[in-house]
C-alpha cells in the first residue's frame, strides 16, 4: 500500500506506528484528506491563522499545515512520536508543529481548530470544554471523521458546549462538520476527572476522559485483579498499558518490597495512574510513570514481572499490532526467569504470539469471556 497522502497542500510521505514489516494500514484516512482538500480550497486560511488540531492520528493534518506553524493537541504519545517522525521523513523541521498533550494548557485563540472525532466521545466532550475560552465568533471549527464513526452525539455535543452546526456532503464514507461558537451558551465545567470507589477497598478511583471505563471497574480488569501474583523476589513490577493503574495499585499491595512503574501512551491515563497510585500509598512506596511507546525507553533485563492488558484496537481500527508490539518489548525488558502475565479476551490469538516469542506459556485462569496468560523467560 502506497504511504504518500496526495492532498491541495502538497505530497507526504507518511507512516503509522508503531512500524510493522508489510504494513497494509494507512497512516491517514478519507477525512483527513477531505479536511484538507476543504481548507484549501473553500476556507483558505491566511498564511498568518493561529490553527489548532486536536485528535490527529499520526500527523497526516500537522505534517501537511507545517507551513502555518499549527499547535497539534493529542491524548496519544503515538501520534505525537509519529507527527515527530513524519515531519523528518518529509525534511521538516520539529519545531514547525507544537506538539501539546491533552493535560497542557491553551495559549491564545485560535483562527482554525481541526478536529479528528476520537473514540472515546468523553474525550471530545473535555476537549470542547477547554477550548471555549480560545474560541472567538470568527474562528472556524470543522470536525472531521468517517461516518461510522460520527454518531449523533457528536453533534449533540458540538451544539451544547459550542454552537449551531452545518454538515458536509459525504464523501469517500467521511463527512465534515462545521460548527460556530455561540458567546451566549453556558458551558458547564468538564466532568473529569470521574472517580467511583473501587469494590470491596475504600480506595477513590480517579479517571481522566480519555481512560477505559471510567465510571466503573471493567469485568477483565476484575479477573485479573482476582488472579495477580505474590512474589517475593519481585524488585521491579510494571503495569504495562496501565490505564488509570488500578493492576499495578493491587500488584504492589501483593508485592509490598517491589518497585511499581505504570506505563501507557496516554497522557490521561498515566496522570490517572499517578493520582491513584499516590492517593492510595503516598510516599511511602516507589513508584515511576512513563508516557511513552510502551517499553521503549526501560533498559534490557530491568523488570521481574510485567502485567499487560494490551489494548486490541488503536484509535478506531481493530488489530493486534499493539499487543505484538509489546509482548517483543517484553521479551528484551524482563530478567531471567522474569514473568508476563497477559489477560485477554479468549477469542484473541495471543496465545501464539507469546509461544513463538517465549515457548513454554501456561493458562493462569480462564472463564467465559477471558483468559489469563502466563510466560516465564528462559534466555
Amino acid at each position: 500500500m502506497s504511504n504518500r497522502l496526495s492532498v491541495a497542500q502538497g505530497e507526504f510521505e507518511l507512516n503509522r506506528l508503531p512500524k510493522r514489516p508489510r504494513e497494509l494500514l494507512r497512516a491517514w484516512d478519507a477525512a483527513d484528506e477531505y479536511l484538507l482538500n476543504t481548507l484549501a480550497e473553500e476556507l483558505n486560511p491566511p498564511d498568518a491563522a493561529q490553527i489548532l488540531i486536536v485528535n490527529d492520528g499520526f500527523g497526516a493534518l500537522a505534517v501537511a499545515l507545517n507551513a502555518f506553524r499549527p499547535d497539534a493537541m493529542s491524548d496519544s504519545y503515538l501520534s505525537q512520536q509519529a507527527t515527530r517522525l513524519n515531519l523528518a521523513a518529509n525534511g521538516l523541521p520539529e519545531q514547525s508543529v507544537s506538539l501539546l498533550h491533552s493535560l497542557e494548557p491553551l495559549e491564545g485563540v485560535f483562527d482554525r481548530v481541526l478536529i479528528k472525532v476520537p473514540k472515546t466521545l468523553a474525550l471530545l466532550e473535555d476537549q470542547l470544554i477547554r477550548l471555549r475560552p480560545h474560541l472567538t465568533p470568527s474562528t472556524r471549527i470543522i470536525v472531521a471523521g468517517m461516518i461510522k464513526t460520527l454518531p449523533p452525539s457528536v453533534w449533540k455535543l458540538l451544539e451544547r458546549l459550542v454552537g449551531p452546526t452545518t454538515t458536509s456532503l459525504a464523501r469517500k464514507k467521511a463527512r465534515l462538520i462545521f460548527a460556530s461558537l455561540d458567546t451566549g451558551l453556558i458551558v458547564p465545567p468538564s466532568p473529569y476527572p470521574a472517580s467511583y470507589r473501587l469494590e470491596n477497598t475504600d480506595y477513590l478511583i480517579s479517571n481522566h476522559a480519555n481512560v477505559f471505563s471510567r465510571d466503573s471497574l471493567d469485568i477483565g480488569t476484575r479477573f485479573f485483579l482476582q488472579h495477580l501474583p505474590s512474589r517475593q523476589d519481585a524488585c521491579d513490577i510494571i503495569d504495562l498499558g496501565c490505564g488509570n493503574g488500578l493492576v499495578g495499585l493491587i500488584a504492589a499491595e501483593r508485592n509490598p518490597e517491589a518497585t511499581l512503574h505504570f506505563v501507557d501512551e496516554s497522557f490521561m491515563a498515566v496522570a490517572s495512574a499517578r493520582d491513584n497510585f499516590y492517593r492510595v500509598f503516598g510516599q511511602q512506596r516507589a513508584a515511576t510513570f512513563c508516557v511513552g511507546d510502551g517499553l521503549m525507553n526501560f533498559e534490557s533485563e530491568s523488570a521481574d514481572l510485567i502485567l499487560c492488558n494490551p489494548p486490541f484496537h488503536q484509535q478506531n481500527t481493530v488489530g493486534d499490532q499493539i499487543a505484538v508490539s509489546l509482548f517483543k518489548q517484553s521479551h528484551r525488558v524482563l530478567r531471567q526467569g522474569g514473568e508476563l502475565w497477559v489477560i485477554g479476551n479468549r477469542h484473541l490469538d495471543y496465545h501464539s504470539y507469546l509461544a513463538r516469542l517465549f515457548g513454554a506459556h501456561s493458562v493462569v485462569a480462564t472463564n467465559s469471556k477471558f483468559v489469563i496468560v502466563k510466560t516465564v523467560l528462559m534466555r
